[in-house]
């Protein structure tokens, strides 16, 4: 189990501190596969590097109860559209380098990505496009081992077909006590694969659903997400007429 208990993070810097997350507690279970949603600046970012002890901030953050630190972190692995790999390395130097560093490295299920993605395995990562090195992020965080695999926008330069495939796949190599957590944009893409919602707005929990509760409800994703946010619907028209003057 991840546990999140009440964080809060702060900035600080010449303009003096700025709270970006407040008190926000989470728990996360063996096996979910959950996407955190939110507007750009909620704090879905943040999140991610706070658990993962990138960042520093206030509250709890427990796995199985104990706090993260060298000796559980590889427990966790992360995918970031940042990207944490090396760009001189080829793939193939990556997983050697890997297999090194974890015992629980898969590496039959990094050959079968890297052939679903028909990425080279001998060229320079420095020498992918935007979206094969997206891919090969969220290759190497499927394969380190992990049980909890947070990734951050990591379909990012990624065509819709290729998206859409992949979800199916990473549904079919799941094991049953991997865990991911899923930040995105594309709430109605990924409602059918994930089992619960998770909504950040403004650095506060906003909401946190099951999509089977959704579905009991007749309700979409994308209905809870605007009821959360108070999306109003006639935003678009009260722009035009402004811009009009009509």
């Amino acid at each position: 189990m991840l546990e999140i208990r009440g964080l809060n993070k702060t900035y600080f810097d010449r303009m003096g501190a700025r709270q970006v997350m407040f008190d926000v507690s989470l728990a996360i279970g063996p096996g979910e596969i959950v996407g955190l949603f939110g507007e750009n600046g909620a704090g879905k970012t943040t999140l991610l590097k706070c658990i993962l002890g990138f960042l520093p901030c206030k509250g709890e953050i427990l796995l199985d109860g104990r706090p993260i630190d060298k000796s559980n972190i590889q427990r966790l692995s992360f995918a970031t559209c940042e990207h944490s790999f090396f760009p001189n390395l080829t793939p193939d130097s990556h997983a050697e380098f890997y297999q090194m560093q974890f015992g629980t490295f898969r590496r039959e299920r990094f050959r079968t990505l890297m052939e679903f993605f028909e990425l080279p395995r001998r060229k320079a990562l420095k020498s992918y496009s935007t979206g094969q090195k997206n891919q090969f992020e969220v290759i190497m965080a499927l394969c380190q081992g992990a049980e909890y695999i947070l990734m951050d926008e990591p379909f990012a330069g990624n065509d819709v077909f290729n998206r859409e495939d992949f979800y199916k796949v990473l549904l079919g190599i799941l094991e049953p006590e991997e865990t991911v957590f899923l930040s995105t944009h594309l709430i109605e893409e990924v409602e059918r694969f994930i089992g619960r919602a998770v909504l950040l707005k403004e650095g506060r929990i906003a909401g946190d659903v099951s999509t089977l509760e959704l579905e009991e409800q007749g309700r979409t994703l994308m209905e809870y997400v605007k009821e959360a946010y108070g999306y109003r619907a006639d935003r678009v028209n009260r722009a035009l007429e402004n811009l009009t003057g009509v």
